[in-house]
C-alpha cells in the first residue's frame, strides 16, 4: 500500500485499535478480492474502503460509492447494471450503470444490508462471475471492478436469523474488516477533533488557535454514539457559533465527582457557551440568535435567563 501520507486524504488516529486497522487495510489493499467493512454508523467505514481503493493496484480507476438504503428496491438493478432505451415507460435513453461507470476501479455498496431479497440476488450473480445484462438488453457485458460492501450491522447474525442470503454472505466476505466504535480509540477523538477544528476553520477563514487540552480531555471522555461523524458535526457546530471550539468546565484535578454530577456540569458549560456563541454569532441581536439554533425567541429568552446572560453584554 502506499504510505498514508500519499493518500488524497488524511487518515487520523494513532491509537493501537486504529493501528491494527491500517495494518489490515494495507495487507488487504495488495490484493483485488471483496472486501466486507462492518462497523457502527459513523465509523469511518467509506474512508476504510477509499484507503484500499487509492493504496491498491487500482487507484487510478474510479471509486464509486452507491448507498444501497437509499436505492428503492425496484431501482437498484437499473442504477447498478445501466438502462437500454425503451427499457420501461420513463427509459427515454440508454444509461450506464455504475459498474460500468466504475470500469477497472472499485464499486463500493455502503449500507449493504439494506438490501432487498430481489436485489440480493441480482448482486449475487453479478459476483459470481462479474456478467450482467443491462434492464431492457438482450447483450451480456462483463464488468471489472473490485466490490467492497459495508454494514452498520454484523451480516452473519442477520443471515442466521433468515434476513440475508448466506450465499450472498460468503461471496462478500472473502475479506473482512471491523472497525472500532471512536469510544475504543482513546485519544484518537482528540486527534480527530484537532484535525477537523483545524479544516473548518480554514474552510471560513478563521486563524488557527490552540485547542484547550481541557477541552480536547473532555472529547475524549464523551461515548459519541454516532462516532466521527458526530464528531465532526459538533466541531464543525462549534467553529461555526465561536471563535473557536469550547472547553467545557473540567474537574479540579484530585477531584472525581460522581457521573451525574461531571455529566451534568458538562452540560451546563456547554449550554451557557453554546448560547453566547450564538448571541455573539447574531451580534447580540436575541432573535437572530434564536432563530440560528432553531428555538423560538421567548424558548431562547427562558434560557438565556435561566444562564444569567444578559445580551447587552455581547460585544
Amino acid at each position: 500500500m502506499q504510505a498514508l501520507e500519499a493518500l488524497p486524504f488524511r487518515i487520523v488516529g494513532e491509537s493501537p485499535a486504529f493501528r491494527r486497522v491500517i495494518a489490515l487495510l494495507e495487507r488487504i489493499a495488495r490484493s483485488d478480492a471483496p472486501l466486507l467493512i462492518e462497523g457502527e454508523t459513523g465509523s469511518g467505514k467509506e474512508v476504510a474502503a477509499r484507503a484500499v481503493h487509492y493504496g491498491g493496484a487500482r487507484r487510478t480507476a474510479p471509486f464509486v460509492p452507491i448507498n444501497c438504503g437509499a436505492l428503492p428496491d425496484a431501482l437498484f438493478e437499473a442504477e447498478l447494471f445501466g438502462v437500454e432505451r425503451g427499457a420501461f415507460t420513463d427509459a427515454r435513453e440508454r444509461r450506464r450503470g455504475l459498474v460500468a461507470e466504475a470500469e477497472g476501479g472499485t464499486l463500493f455498496l455502503d449500507e449493504v444490508d439494506a438490501l432487498a431479497p430481489k436485489s440480493q440476488v441480482a448482486l449475487l450473480r453479478f459476483l459470481q462471475d462479474q456478467s450482467y445484462r443491462p434492464l431492457g438488453s438482450a447483450r451480456e457485458c462483463r464488468g471489472d471492478v473490485r466490490l467492497i460492501a459495508a454494514s452498520n450491522r454484523p451480516l452473519e447474525p442477520l443471515a442466521a436469523q433468515g434476513g440475508y442470503r448466506q450465499d450472498l454472505l460468503y461471496r462478500l466476505k472473502v475479506l473482512h474488516v471491523e472497525l472500532p466504535p471512536l469510544r475504543e480509540r482513546g485519544r484518537d477523538a482528540a486527534l480527530l477533533a484537532a484535525h477537523f477544528a483545524e479544516r473548518f476553520g480554514r474552510k471560513y477563514g478563521a486563524a488557527a488557535q490552540p485547542l484547550d487540552p481541557s477541552w480536547l480531555d473532555w472529547v475524549v471522555a464523551q461515548r459519541w454514539p454516532g462516532n466521527i461523524r458526530e464528531l465532526e458535526n459538533w466541531v464543525h457546530r462549534q467553529v461555526l457559533l465561536g471563535d473557536a471550539p469550547v472547553a467545557p468546565a473540567a474537574p479540579v484535578p484530585g477531584e472525581l465527582p460522581s457521573h451525574r454530577d461531571a455529566k451534568a456540569r458538562a452540560l451546563e458549560a456547554f449550554e451557557r457557551e453554546f448560547l453566547l456563541a450564538a448571541l455573539r454569532h447574531a451580534q447580540g441581536n436575541v432573535s437572530a440568535a434564536a432563530q440560528l439554533v432553531g428555538k423560538e425567541r421567548r424558548a431562547f429568552g427562558k434560557l438565556l435567563k435561566k444562564n444569567a446572560i444578559d445580551r447587552r453584554s455581547i460585544g
